[in-house]
């Protein structure tokens, strides 16, 4: 197969993980019975698995309803999606109209509607408001590919065998065995009092959550289960995992609505594995990341 036979994420995700999945699933299983990725998002990293047919079955979850409902229609209905994307033009007048009037009456519509406002506003967000109403602006993007028929017909093969689920991380990962692999890719714990982005879902990832997917993680390990997680790196977060290996890289992010405080931030890549395992320092290259 080409490299373009392969399928690409659909979405861009804030902290999407496409430059970082080589890495990512060089510290999980080489074989995979099942793979959960509870966190879905841009979903990078089962992507880059499939690629290379590292495991029997999936199962990617998120809390976000719309996300989920838009990879369910790419599976059953991409067709359905390809068309309603094709018919829409990349256009401000447009745009707020399908962000702030337009109600689909069909999943296929309702999940071009995900894809065309996360290709055309502000900086490839999706960000939603307590009401569950998506509210990012605009975006002035330079000729922006909305409709890749290409690579929705590919992730649509590729989701054939997957299981669709909107659910929480922790009801997610109750069924994952010794022979399966979990990746986690939580919204971040925040850096400082002005760096707080989990608005991804009208329901908030606080700190009582971070502390909830920590006690999972560790549950995993007492049932032999592979899992590896992301986060930011803040001694909140270093206190979580400190019982576990832990590599931390310089990762470029972008989300930074001033151009100027964008630039190489500190991650965690945690993998539930005793600490006694050598720690890995800081990496010193960059990691270009979504």
């Amino acid at each position: 197969m080409e490299r373009d036979d392969f399928a690409r994420p659909v979405l861009k995700w804030a902290g999407g993980k496409a430059k970082l999945a080589g890495t990512i699933c060089a510290l999980l299983p080489a074989r995979i019975d099942t793979y959960y990725e509870p966190f879905a998002g841009g979903a990078a990293v089962f992507f880059a698995l499939a690629k290379s047919n590292r495991f029997r079955k999936a199962v990617l979850a998120d809390s976000n309803p719309e996300l989920i409902n838009a990879y369910e229609s790419l599976k059953s209905d991409v067709d359905g999606v390809i068309a309603a994307l094709r018919s829409w033009p990349y256009d401000e007048e447009k745009f707020y109209y399908l962000r702030d009037q337009y109600r689909p009456r069909t999943p296929a519509k309702r999940a071009a509607r995900t894809i065309y406002l996360n290709k055309t506003g502000y900086n490839g967000l999706y960000r939603v408001n307590r009401s569950g109403q998506f509210n990012v602006p605009f975006g002035r993007h330079t000729n922006p590919t909305i409709c890749d028929s290409r690579n929705l017909k590919l992730v649509s093969a590729c989701l054939k065998h997957v299981d669709l689920v909107v659910s929480d991380f922790e009801t997610v990962c109750r069924s994952a065995s010794a022979a399966d692999a979990v990746y986690f890719d939580p919204p971040y714990m925040p850096v400082s009092a002005t760096a707080y982005f989990t608005s991804y879902d009208k329901h908030p990832f606080a700190i009582a959550e971070h502390e909830r997917l920590a006690r999972v993680f560790a549950d995993l390990a007492e049932r032999n289960v592979c899992a590896v997680l992301s986060n930011s790196d803040t001694p909140e977060t270093e206190g979580l995992f400190c019982n576990w290996t832990v590599q931390r890289l310089q990762v470029a992010r972008a989300i930074n609505s001033r151009a100027s405080a964008r630039g190489p931030v500190s991650e965690l890549l945690v993998v539930n594995r005793p600490k006694n395992h050598k720690r890995t320092r800081p990496s010193r290259a960059n990691v270009e990341a979504e």
